[in-house]
């Protein structure tokens, strides 16, 4: 499983040129499945989210976290995390996970994230979308969970 997560000052989907959802101050989570995910690695890198301490403090440090600063999340499925340009100029896609599958981990991915923070929207899975974002810093981090938890192959 793969997230580009991106702290912003703001973020939206559009779907067919109307506003889907909306966030303020938050993450913005670009979320991949691959073969081998599973709902336990869901649950890990939602914890491992839900806990970073990515916003700035009163000394300007990196040290709060999503909810001491009472920010939001904007999850969007994004299966071209997995695209391999390693030969060729075409991505090959062939280690994205099967849509049926991933649709199924996105969305237990988005209701075991709103259980631990329900101040949650979501892209929807499959669909044509149009993302825009306010970045801030900009600060972006790439979360995968074979390089954060070992044994998962």
């Amino acid at each position: 499983m793969r997230i580009v997560l991106t702290r912003v000052k703001k973020a939206e989907v559009y779907i067919d040129k109307i506003l889907h959802a909306s966030i303020d101050q938050g993450f913005l989570l670009l979320v991949g499945f691959t073969y081998g995910d599973n709902e336990e690695i869901v649950e890990k890198m939602v914890k491992k989210v839900i806990n970073l301490r990515i916003f700035e403090d009163e000394k300007g440090k990196t040290n709060l976290s999503l909810t001491a600063v009472n920010g939001n999340i904007l999850s969007v499925s994004q299966f071209t995390l997995y695209g391999n340009v390693k030969e060729g100029n075409r991505p090959s896609f062939v280690e994205a996970l099967s849509p049926e599958r991933a649709s199924a981990l996105y969305h237990y991915f988005n209701s075991f994230l709103r259980l631990s923070y329900p101040r949650l929207q979501t892209g929807v899975f499959g669909e044509d979308m149009e993302v825009s974002s306010i970045n801030d810093g900009p600060f972006t981090l790439i979360l995968d969970s074979v390089a954060l938890f070992k044994e998962h192959k």
